[in-house]
């Protein structure tokens, strides 16, 4: 293994690296993965140029809000960070106590099926779109304080309907996964 304490030059490469596999990777979890401290990534990070988590996010949500045609930004339960059309999604959905079950900390499916039933749709390039059936699953449970990631994936296209997968996961953990047929309206 590398010593990235010692090598800069290779500690910016997978520094870059780790940041274009997981865009919402935040800096201590770069510091982690490199063994490094945060404010070594922090300085590294200001050479290279790569803006900071928050940063980093509100671009990306910027372009795939700029990309959005079947939803309009305020639909989307959740926020909209990757967009490429008749492709894939991604969105965040940062959870709160008014979420939650009354008597318990978990997130009520719905919020669930929301946000994975949303960016399903915003994944569909047309203006017209509406879902003409899901099947899914729920895999485990959010709690308050969880963020949900989904990610949206867009399958075949069968007589105007396109099948879109998506993963719904906190953490390395899945969550919910939802196969929506999606119908273009002319």
């Amino acid at each position: 293994m590398l010593n990235f304490r010692r090598d800069r030059k290779s500690r910016h490469t997978k520094l870059a690296e780790l940041i274009a596999d997981n865009p919402m990777i935040t800096d201590s979890e770069l510091a982690a993965s490199l063994g490094v401290s945060i404010s070594t990534i922090r300085l590294d990070r200001a050479l290279m140029g790569v803006p900071e988590l928050r940063e980093r996010l509100r671009t990306m949500a910027q372009n795939a809000i700029s990309k959005l045609q079947s939803l309009s930004p305020s639909e989307v339960i959740g926020e909209l960070l990757g967009l490429e059309p008749d492709k894939w999604a991604l969105s965040v959905l940062r959870t709160a106590r008014e979420m939650a079950f009354r008597f318990t900390d978990i997130v009520s499916d719905n919020y669930v099926y929301s946000q994975a039933s949303s960016i399903a749709v915003a994944a569909i390039n047309a203006a017209n779109v509406i879902i003409d059936s899901m099947r899914g699953e729920y895999k485990g449970h959010a709690h308050v304080g969880d963020v949900l990631v989904a990610k949206a994936k867009v399958g075949v296209n069968h007589e105007g309907r396109k099948i879109v997968s998506v993963r719904t996961s906190v953490g390395d953990r899945e969550i919910f996964v939802g196969r929506f047929i999606i119908e273009v309206l002319s």
